[in-house]
């Protein structure tokens, strides 16, 4: 029976160190793990701040690209444009007589018309117009010869420009017109590279002689 017992207590001394040093390699093994998972974690929010730091200096970098191509547009000369001098700029409300068709400067009335992108489909009053120009609108006209695909790309171009607006003009020679302050060009087609160009320019471009003035509220 004493052997026995002694056995018996070898052995149960013997699951008890074997039990002791699973839970210890166990242990070991979570830690290890943990570990493992931390470097992990910490790789991956490094590759995103890098990742960040990347694609905030891409946009900046693109931003700065942009406004470099602004401004050399903004410099740039545009084939056929005409300028016009000595315009002056009074509030009158007796319809003027422009020297030139569509008018770009001058007299004119006191209340603009709203130039945040409208597509007017009826001919305009010439005073209001003009008086959206010093506030630095690109005014859009067109007459009969313009096709229907010519008056499409146009109204997109002008519904998506604030400090634009765009109507018809029966009596001017040319088939499109663009008009700015002081500033006038005539194209044949909606599709000519000079159509984006002048936007360029001349939208709240360096002739606005009121830059930062309101385009809405004014006459619809």
């Amino acid at each position: 029976m004493g052997s026995a017992s002694k056995q018996s207590d070898k052995s149960n001394k013997q699951s008890g160190l074997d039990r002791r040093a699973r839970i210890a390699e166990l242990r070991a093994a979570e830690q290890r793990r943990d570990r493992r998972n931390k470097i992990i974690a910490s790789v991956a929010a490094g590759v995103l701040v890098m990742g960040a730091v990347a694609t905030g200096t891409w946009v900046v970098m693109d931003q700065n690209q942009k406004k470099k191509d602004r401004e050399a547009a903004a410099n740039a000369d545009i084939p056929g444009v005409q300028t016009f001098g000595d315009l002056s700029r009074n509030h009158v409300k007796e319809k003027v007589n422009y020297p030139m068709t569509p008018p770009v400067g001058g007299d004119h009335n006191a209340i603009w018309l709203d130039c945040m992108g409208h597509v007017y489909d009826q001919p305009v009053e010439n005073e209001r117009a003009v008086h959206s120009l010093e506030h630095g609108a690109v005014w859009v006209t067109y007459n009969g010869k313009a096709t229907p695909d010519d008056i499409k790309v146009l109204s997109d171009k002008v519904k998506a420009t604030p400090y634009s607006l765009m109507s018809p003009y029966p009596d001017e020679k040319g088939t499109i017109t663009l008009n700015a302050w002081s500033t006038q060009l005539v194209v044949d087609s909606a599709n000519d590279p000079r159509v984006n160009e002048f936007f360029t320019k001349y939208v709240q471009g360096k002739q606005t002689q009121e830059p930062g003035a309101s385009c809405t509220m004014g006459q619809m």
